[in-house]
């Protein structure tokens, strides 16, 4: 993960650390947890399995005029002979791991942007969110060589730090690396957010899923156990329909590489990869429990978001609540 300056030429393929952080504002007024507004794509069916904040047990007392009977322990009441009730406390804590994929299958990009930097931005946005609401954040930034692990910690700093980590990684990505790159299986970064996240975090995975396999769905499958894991699927269109352009160019605005797609099978053989990676994803959605939010790189990820997520009123988002 080699280090690079902050300034970069071209914001739509490289991104600045100053780039990432300026996202802090949008970030405000998004939610990742119910209850969700009623045009987010996590609301319903697809969000049931999202817990939100729970509940921490903090004393049973005797039954006090006003006391929900809700409340109540029936058990205990019928013991004693005397009204008792379970007194609990909402769960403030609820930590969030971003899983941020820069490998060189994600430096790729035919419309607005990157998915590497689609990614990026989709990252920023989720860890000023989950500051904003209290909460731990830390991250998994994976390229092809190596990962680096940041524990989830509750400061700016550590945002910072996640953001740096993802930038300079960002900005390492370059076309002379296609043919040297040997794909990291994405298993790894799940693998070590297992180690991380036991239980009770909410997960994202930011990446294109390149290379995934059963184990990819069971890594997964386990995950999903015992947190809330949200896939962000960010996606080119030309991964639906490559234009028939014979011979496809492709540039990092210094070297470029060509692909031959002029032939009709050349380009329904590629498309048949990519669209069946992408519904692959969009079925685990309903095996797994999880969701799965698309990103494209054809317009602003802040505008997909902002449509995906739909926007918590600013009363909500200033109390911090939700994520």
């Amino acid at each position: 993960m080699a280090a690079q300056a902050d300034t970069v030429a071209d914001p739509r393929i490289h991104v600045s650390l100053a780039q990432l952080r300026a996202l802090e504002r949008s970030a405000r007024n998004l939610s990742f947890l119910p209850r969700q507004p009623a045009r987010s794509v996590l609301n319903g069916r697809h969000a049931s399995r999202l817990r939100g904040r729970g509940l921490n047990f903090e004393e049973l007392r005797g039954y006090l005029p006003g006391d929900d009977i809700r409340s109540i322990d029936w058990k205990v009441t019928a013991r004693t002979g005397e009204p008792h009730v379970r007194v609990y406390s909402e769960e403030r804590d609820r930590p969030a791991l971003l899983l941020v994929d820069q490998r060189m299958s994600m430096f790729f990009g035919t419309r607005h942007a990157m998915k590497s930097v689609t990614a990026a931005e989709a990252a920023a946005l989720a860890a000023w969110r989950v500051l904003a609401a209290g909460d731990r954040v830390g991250g998994i930034v994976f390229d092809d060589e190596d990962l680096l692990a940041l524990k989830p910690q509750r400061s700016r700093r550590a945002v910072h730090a996640l953001l740096s980590t993802i930038a300079r990684c960002n900005q390492a990505l370059q076309a002379d690396r296609l043919s040297a790159a040997t794909p990291m299986p994405l298993n790894r970064p799940l693998q070590q957010a297992a180690r991380i996240a036991g239980h009770d975090h909410l997960l994202l995975v930011i990446s294109d899923f390149d290379g995934i396999d059963d184990d990819s769905h069971r890594h997964l499958s386990t995950l999903a156990r015992h947190n809330d894991v949200v896939l962000i699927l960010v996606h080119d269109p030309s991964a639906r329909e490559l234009p028939d352009l014979g011979s496809l160019v492709v540039s990092d605005g210094r070297l470029q590489v060509t692909l031959d797609t002029g032939t009709a099978s050349r380009r329904q053989a590629l498309e048949e990869v990519a669209t069946g990676r992408l519904q692959r994803i969009l079925d685990w959605q309903n095996q797994l429990g999880v969701a799965v939010l698309p990103l494209s790189t054809a317009e602003p990820t802040l505008t997909q978001v902002r449509r995906l997520l739909g926007r918590i009123g600013p009363r909500a988002g200033r109390r911090g609540r939700g994520r």
